[in-house]
């Protein structure tokens, strides 16, 4: 490499820690104030790039970022150039705006940064509360989006729907996955009042494509869709899972769209949750693309989903012994894993290490591990959110007993710690480690693991 070269990489990896510095100084994003009127004013004064593209929007409580992926990786089977908008990221910032499939490189994240800067200070001086850190990163997607051109994109709500920042655009599809209990102090105490707030994705004129939900969830997506003129499609009535098994890598299925069966489509996913986010992803793709009249072309339904992926749901990071790595957060998702455990893998001992947000149902999170898992490590992800690690062991051993917990409060220290738990028995075969409790836990258990790009 020329000096010329080095110096200009240099100074743009400079100028990339420049501007994560001035995103991470806004408020963070668990810690919002709800309105859209900040981040409405800013792409107004941007020239509304969300406006320059059609756009599939995604909510729910659990399978956002997984099925939000299915959609861009399916889309991208059938020719279009997308562009992605997922929440939170693993391990950098760029993950979030992603083009093609692929997560912005740093010359397109700082020009997305310039084409919005210049606009901040007037937004937080209008409005008293400066612009969040999400805001900030919404308005950088947008802007980037409209830019590359793409010719749609797959947005997900950063949290509820009604006033999340990704909500000045209308989705020509409103996706709903499963509603559960999550952020409620935010978004309320119980699935209706959270189905209310994301149900405010749903547009005059729109499809809603809903997941199996609760009954009195569907009642709350159905009326909302009533009262702006959508058109709904409900899973397990207009589309659905009609066979699965499980494969080796994933699993195998046949699902019904809107306009017909789908055959022979490999998932290299794991759980049912996953062929259950295929279905929805699957019948969004068919609306966005006037699907309803016949079948799309199976071989590109075939290969979208076959390079589908999904980082950190249940992601095999390591081998002998297996150690898996999950970001289930809410007993909701804790559950669907621990199904999916029980159903591809065939460990005949699974020891975890759990690290959960202070602002989580513990409790609710670990019962619903606790038939999986022989033993837990409790630990603490290094961020300040975290649960110390002397609350989260007093759950956990509310809920296992003591004799299956075990206290060790570095994350790689706990590793190593589950890995020697293991294989205590039978020389470690048959033996694995399960990583969960947070996307936090999961990105620093990649990194520790050689996982991070």
């Amino acid at each position: 490499m020329s000096e010329a070269r080095e110096r200009a990489r240099e100074a743009l990896a400079e100028r990339v820690r420049e501007v994560e510095r001035a995103i991470l100084a806004r408020t963070p994003e668990h810690a919002l104030d709800p309105s859209l009127e900040r981040i409405a004013d800013l792409v107004d004064l941007l020239g509304a790039p969300q406006r320059a593209f059609p756009v599939v929007h995604v909510t729910g409580t659990n399978g956002k970022t997984s099925t939000a992926r299915m959609v861009d990786a399916l889309l991208r089977s059938f020719g279009l150039r997308t562009g992605r908008f997922t929440s939170p990221h693993l391990h950098r910032m760029q993950e979030r705006i992603t083009v093609e499939g692929e997560p912005v490189d740093d010359e397109r994240f700082v020009r997305a940064y310039e084409d919005v800067e210049p606009y901040l200070d007037l937004v937080d001086a209008r409005h008293g509360e400066r612009l969040s850190f999400f805001e900030v990163l919404v308005a950088m997607a947008y802007a980037a989006f409209a830019d590359a051109p793409v010719d749609v994109a797959v947005v997900e709500v950063g949290m509820g729907g009604r006033w999340d920042a990704t909500n000045v655009a209308d989705g020509q599809v409103a996706v709903v996955t499963p509603v559960a209990v999550d952020h409620t102090a935010f978004l309320g105490s119980t699935p209706e009042e959270i189905a209310g707030e994301k149900a405010g994705i749903v547009k005059e004129g729109a499809v809603a494509v809903v997941a199996q939900q609760e009954v009195a969830v569907a009642e709350v997506l159905l009326r909302r869709a009533v009262e702006v003129g959508a058109t709904v499609a409900r899973e397990g009535l207009e589309f659905g899972v009609v066979d699965r098994q499980v494969a080796v890598g994933g699993q195998q299925l046949v699902l019904r769209g809107l306009g017909g069966t789908y055959e022979d489509l490999f998932l290299p996913l794991h759980g049912a949750h996953q062929a259950h986010n295929a279905a929805v992803a699957l019948a969004a793709v068919e609306a966005f693309l006037g699907g309803g009249s016949g079948t799309l072309d199976v071989d590109a339904v075939r290969a979208g989903f076959a390079q589908a992926d999904s980082p950190g749901r249940l992601e095999v990071a390591r081998r002998s012994p297996t150690v898996l790595l999950d970001a289930a957060h809410n007993p909701a998702g804790a559950a669907a894993t621990a199904a999916a455990l029980q159903e591809a893998f065939d460990f005949r001992r699974l020891v975890g290490v759990v690290s959960v947000m202070a602002d989580k149902d513990v409790l609710g999170v670990l019962a619903a591990l606790e038939p999986v898992l022989a033993e837990v490590v409790v630990t603490e992800a290094a961020t300040e959110r975290a649960l110390g690690v002397d609350e989260l062991a007093a759950a956990a051993v509310e809920v296992f007993g003591e004799d299956r917990v075990e206290v060790v409060p570095r994350l790689d220290d706990a590793l190593d710690a589950a890995v020697a738990l293991a294989e205590e028995e039978d020389g470690g075969v048959g033996a694995g480690v399960l990583v969960t409790g947070s996307v936090r836990t999961v990105a620093e258990a990649r990194t520790l693991l050689g996982r991070a790009r």
